[in-house]
């Protein structure tokens, strides 16, 4: 590579000879978070074998974070695919696990590393990983760091694709820190989210080195659609709740702590949240990924600091981001996934959680995972994480899907991956429902009243009259519950 960006001496290989030191049964670990800096030529080598049954491969593949078509189409297409952990954002990967194709386990974020190290998940083969640079025992990542430095230390083998569409200055953004071996685990030295401990680069044992594919292909970008009129009133009437939260709570006397889930509900989140009225207090960001609002908040100097694991933005934001990285390195730090998503931070760091679902139930239940209870969407990615640990934990979504048709706001959920005790507040276009404090029945009132869509508000209160005819401290009717679910 003309660039320098690999040290002489390395065992430089083409995708397809790369491909060929993966075993059909093994355990691949891939680099990637937020459907960027993943390998894209070598997994795509593998299904294209694959796919001319030149191989019949049935692999076991872990990400940190969403990933690109290379893996969760073309891998699956090609049939090389038989387990997948522990998130996915793909629609071919989804039908196939949905089909029972493909055995997928869902996890949380923060504690797959250790798992994936210690022997709680699989036993890694090789790990696949992109980085805009590498020597002979160090990597540098690309555009998401992840789970990369765990997975390069638990794997036997190592694979590293290089890839030259990523500016080397990305690298300024990184701030990798590895943490020790349980139970001699040191706490985390980070005193506040913008703050630096680590470097840029993940260290691995030479020996684990088996080929170095040169590669010049840019991530594919993050669709964000346009904010919809439910998505600009849920944003509004979570800045008035957040003006009237720092105001009221010594908390947020210096600044406000925030973490957004990725998507279009989070940009105009994040829009809303520019506007609002803070005071002197800083606003900060401590979550996963950086998307496009985040870098309209430092462009109009409305953000102190943002620390994540990944850089999902849109094409034109890859463009703002890489034509002035200097610029944006000096507030934007990207982190491990275990710090990133690391309890222990999230609770320093008194962090507001703003996370969206499919649907919540009158009693504070959240599932984010299954459709109707049974189809897997995504995954929970690390919702789970900011939930149970943030100090404030708010969930945003409209108060119905499908052009009206369903009740985002239901007498029971069919799945759960939050309980009653991680979310606090509930926010909708039609209000504000703060459950803090609250008994069962007073939960679900506040739900109905603030947040059900008025087209479902007479229904469920018809069930919660029902059900609460009778004793227990959370008045359900079961027959009643899913009977309800069934004639929406």
């Amino acid at each position: 590579m003309s660039d320098g960006r690999v040290e002489d001496g390395l065992p430089i290989a083409s995708a397809a000879e790369a491909a060929a030191e993966i075993g059909d049964d093994d355990a691949v670990l891939v680099s990637g978070f937020g459907s960027v800096g993943y390998p894209k030529a070598v997994p795509s080598a593998l299904a294209s074998a694959a796919a001319a049954d030149d191989r019949d491969p049935g692999l076991t593949v872990v990400s940190g974070g969403s990933v690109g078509p290379e893996i969760d189409r073309e891998l699956v297409e090609a049939g090389a695919v038989d387990r997948r952990f522990p998130y996915q954002a793909g629609g071919t990967i989804r039908e196939a696990i949905n089909a029972g194709e493909v055995a997928f386990h869902d996890r949380n974020i923060s504690s797959l590393g250790d798992e994936v190290q210690y022997g709680g998940l699989v036993d890694p083969d090789v790990a696949i990983v992109e980085a805009l640079a590498v020597g002979g025992d160090w990597l540098i990542p690309t555009t998401s760091i992840g789970q990369t430095p765990a997975f390069v230390a638990a794997a036997d083998r190592l694979i590293v694709e290089v890839n030259a569409a990523v500016p080397e200055g990305v690298r300024r953004f990184h701030d990798i820190y590895r943490r020790g071996r349980p139970p001699n685990r040191e706490p985390v030295p980070l005193s506040g989210p913008g703050d630096r401990i680590g470097d840029d680069r993940v260290w691995f044992d030479p020996a684990k080195l088996v080929a170095v594919v040169e590669t010049n292909r840019r991530d594919r970008p993050y669709e964000f659609r346009e904010p919809t009129a439910d998505d600009r009133a849920i944003a509004e009437n979570l800045r008035a709740f957040i003006e009237t939260e720092v105001e009221r709570s010594p908390l947020f006397a210096e600044s406000l702590r925030i973490q957004f889930g990725v998507g279009s509900l989070g940009n105009a989140l994040m829009a809303a949240l520019g506007e609002a009225e803070l005071g002197d207090r800083d606003l900060i960001y401590f979550g996963e990924v950086i998307q496009d609002g985040l870098l309209d908040l430092i462009d109009d100097g409305e953000l102190a600091a943002a620390s994540a694991t990944s850089l999902a933005l849109s094409a034109e934001g890859q463009d703002r981001l890489f034509d002035e990285v200097e610029r944006y390195a000096e507030d934007v730090v990207l982190r491990p996934a275990d710090l990133s998503n690391g309890p222990s931070l999230i609770d320093r760091f008194g962090v507001v959680a703003v996370n969206s679902a499919l649907e919540v139930d009158l009693f504070g239940h959240v599932n984010s995972t299954h459709v109707g209870g049974t189809d897997m969407l995504n995954g929970i990615g690390g919702s789970g994480d900011f939930n149970r640990n943030a100090a404030l934990s708010v969930l945003a979504l409209p108060s119905t899907a499908k052009g009206g048709d369903v009740s985002r706001i239901v007498p029971m959920v069919p799945h759960v991956d939050h309980t009653e005790h991680d979310v606090d507040v509930v926010v909708t276009e039609r209000g504000v429902a703060d459950l803090r404090g609250n008994d069962p029945r007073e939960t679900a009132s506040a739900l109905v009243d603030a947040c059900a869509h008025p087209d479902y508000a007479a229904d469920l209160r018809a069930y919660l009259e029902e059900a609460g005819r009778a004793d227990g401290h959370v008045p359900h009717d079961l027959d009643a519950a899913f009977d309800w679910r069934g004639d929406r």
